[in-house]
């Protein structure tokens, strides 16, 4: 039962590291289904840095007094069940290309607002330290999503038919 900002706060934690460990795999994948190469490696370096993420939020987890632990989080699994189904209409590579910039800022959307939620209830439990490591994650999502805009308004459209 969740009745306190202690709850609330665990709730989302594990919300966002069950999250962060899907889009782990799901930026291999979307590194794998990508050809150009620009945007392959943003996708490799944010694998990388989702990697952070998790250490980091492991961290809360200590700081918290609690093992990690995972809450089935049913909006990355809603995009990236999104996601799948789109690869089943076999799009052209372009369209494909595009298609994985778009779903990857949404999912930066989303973690955006989940540590965006969490860091004022840290604040609110006087986790000043886990607030911290938390704001970290969110500079470098919002950065993440940055770089991906930067991607899409340089992608060449003219490779895609009208």
């Amino acid at each position: 039962m969740t009745e306190t900002i202690q709850d609330l706060f665990e709730h989302g934690l594990e919300d966002i590291y069950h999250a962060e460990h899907q889009l782990l795999d799901a930026l291999e994948d979307l590194e794998e289904h990508t050809e150009r190469e620009e945007i392959a490696n943003a996708f490799a370096e944010h694998r990388e840095e989702t990697q952070t993420h998790i250490d980091r939020l492991e961290e809360v987890f200590d700081m918290f007094g609690e093992p990690p632990e995972k809450e089935e989080c049913e909006g990355i699994e809603g995009l990236i069940e999104e996601y799948e189904e789109f690869l089943e209409t076999d799009p052209s590579q372009e369209i494909l290309d595009y298609h994985n910039m778009a779903a990857a800022e949404k999912t930066e959307h989303y973690e955006i607002a989940a540590y965006g939620n969490l860091i004022p209830l840290a604040a609110q439990m006087d986790m000043g330290d886990a607030a911290d490591l938390l704001e970290e994650n969110l500079r470098e999502e919002q950065d993440a999503l940055e770089e991906l805009k930067t991607l899409t308004e340089e992608f060449d459209m003219e490779a895609i038919p009208a």
